[in-house]
């Protein structure tokens, strides 16, 4: 009874300095902006290069993705109208979203978080999400890609706003065995997930996309997007597999086999074969995120 108070108090407190943090980054507007254009049904591109255009770091990172090696073009992309047409507007999305989240939750590699360690993974397990999606046959590939993009955003809040949990969390992971959201939670009183959760409520995301951030590690919870949040479980797993976008502070992410048997996977040798196939994708991607960075 009196640990269950404790770590009632302890997440108490964690809300209440959640709920007073000021600071909290607000969604960024460019994103908010792109996001509408690109979510229409008829896309401009002159509106986009405008919204674009505000933002000229913004500007610069889409026009180095557009003329990276991934697209193999002999002309230079020296344009964004130029830059919208080689990417397309679903990739032109994604590239948005990435780079005003990181930019928004830009802050220093220390010996417990290696930024880039961290949002290699987002990226990489967003973009799976996104293919494994299109392969199972769910409709909605670029919720699929912000969703598993923003799954552990909750770990982002943690170490920039808590940093002393943070180190605290990281410290009795090593060394007592538990697991990432145990060790949270001990601390507390609350999970990197349902912290995640709690952001994309107060960016006003999609009640779905705050349920599939809240139950990423335990997808049978999921009380509006059960598919989806299978997904995005899947998707951070095959990471780890492939040992692509490895993200060392979950290093004891395991599979749930049984929220798999609802995706048709029913064995350790079926998910092997389903996944095999991503492997040349996710080390595709993995070069796609050096220049976000």
């Amino acid at each position: 009874m009196e640990i269950i108070t404790t770590q009632t108090q302890r997440r108490t407190k964690t809300e209440m300095v959640l709920a007073n943090i000021f600071k909290l980054p607000p969604i960024p507007k460019v994103l908010l902006e792109a996001s509408k254009i690109l979510d229409s049904k008829a896309p401009k591109s002159k509106l986009l290069v405008d919204v674009i255009s505000k933002d000229q770091s913004l500007v610069t990172k889409v026009l180095s993705i557009a003329n990276s090696p991934l697209f193999g073009l002999q002309r230079k992309v020296t344009s964004m109208d130029f830059a919208i047409l080689v990417l397309g507007f679903s990739e032109l999305k994604k590239i948005i979203s990435a780079l005003s989240v990181i930019e928004t939750f830009k802050n220093k590699t220390d010996k417990y978080l290696d930024q880039k360690e961290f949002w290699l993974h987002s990226f990489l397990t967003g973009s799976i999400s996104e293919k494994i999606a299109e392969d199972v046959g769910f409709q909605v590939k670029g919720e699929a890609f912000l969703a598993g993009f923003l799954h552990d955003m909750g770990v982002a809040v943690i170490h920039r706003f808590f940093h002393s949990s943070f180190v605290t969390i990281s410290e009795l992971q090593e060394n007592s065995g538990l697991s990432l959201l145990e060790a949270e939670t001990e601390v507390l009183g609350m999970d990197h997930a349902e912290i995640g959760s709690f952001l994309a409520e107060n960016w006003n995301f999609p009640t779905s996309l705050c349920d599939v951030i809240r139950y990423h590690h335990a997808p049978n919870e999921s009380l509006s997007n059960f598919l989806l949040a299978s997904i995005i479980h899947l998707a951070d797993f095959t990471t780890k597999h492939f040992n692509v976008g490895q993200f060392a502070v979950d290093k004891n992410l395991e599979l749930d086999m049984e929220v798999m048997k609802n995706m048709r996977i029913h064995s350790e040798d079926e998910l092997n074969t389903f996944i095999s196939g991503y492997d040349t994708f996710l080390l595709e991607q993995s070069e796609a995120v050096r220049y976000l960075s």
